[in-house]
């Protein structure tokens, strides 16, 4: 019988658990893992080091989308089985100036540019922001509200739909004055989600005048995108819920 401990070496400190290239656990901890369940009696619902057949630290047949299906495996284990952490994020951004056609009618924030993203993706229409992970997950956004007519103060309503049904007590309400001000809306939401359940930023204005604007670059600053959005899932610097 092999020796235990060498089985379950804890992999060096430089090994970090979870993969930056794939957001997947290290196969190093994986084997670790997988080894340490098996020999403590709590891994029934885990493959064998025989069947992964794995070789030496770094070098394994074991596919990419295989390490993900033995990972969802350990989600079903019992109850006081480490559960893996997902880090799972996206940050979008558009580059078109939104209007909105009639007064007092919803609308979504549409997002025309992927920044970077993990696991948080646009759909079709691209208002809908999908997950691919069941978390709580922190919703940011800037919006660059303009009021492009005279004629006094008009207003802008934004809050969170998701699934398609408004999210209650999101909304909030931004009153801008004359003609050419501008406003930035921005804060954020915690929203529980499911895998495959998406949200919108929705809005709506009393004058078609209001406006979500984007400028160009100019000699000292960057473009100015109508809408930024940043998505990441409820993971604390230390990797705790």
């Amino acid at each position: 019988m092999a020796n235990p401990l060498n089985i379950t070496r804890i992999p060096a400190s430089r090994v970090e658990v979870i993969d930056p290239r794939t957001g997947l656990m290290a196969r190093d901890w994986y084997r670790f893992f997988v080894n340490l369940f098996t020999l403590t009696g709590e891994g029934g619902n885990a493959v064998s080091i025989d069947e992964l057949q794995l070789g030496p630290p770094g070098d394994s047949n074991l596919s990419d989308h295989q390490v993900q299906q033995d990972l969802q495996g350990l989600a079903v284990a019992p109850a006081l089985t480490p559960q893996l952490i997902r880090h799972r994020y996206g940050s979008f951004f558009d580059t078109t100036t939104q209007t909105a056609a009639a007064i007092n009618t919803a609308y979504a924030m549409t997002f025309n540019s992927t920044d970077l993203n993990q696991g948080v993706t646009l759909g079709t229409p691209t208002s809908r922001v999908y997950v691919d992970t069941i978390n709580t997950y922190n919703i940011q956004f800037s919006a660059q509200v303009v009021n492009t007519t005279g004629g006094g103060a008009h207003r802008i309503w934004i809050w969170l739909r998701k699934n398609g049904a408004d999210v209650p007590n999101t909304a909030t309400v931004i009153r801008i004055q004359g003609n050419n001000s501008e406003a930035v809306a921005a804060w954020n939401f915690l929203l529980e989600m499911n895998q495959g359940d998406y949200f919108e930023l929705m809005w709506a204005a009393d004058n078609t005048g209001v406006q979500l604007q984007t400028f160009a670059a100019s000699g000292f600053y960057p473009a100015i995108p109508s809408v930024i959005l940043t998505v990441t899932n409820n993971i604390s610097s230390d990797g705790n819920y």
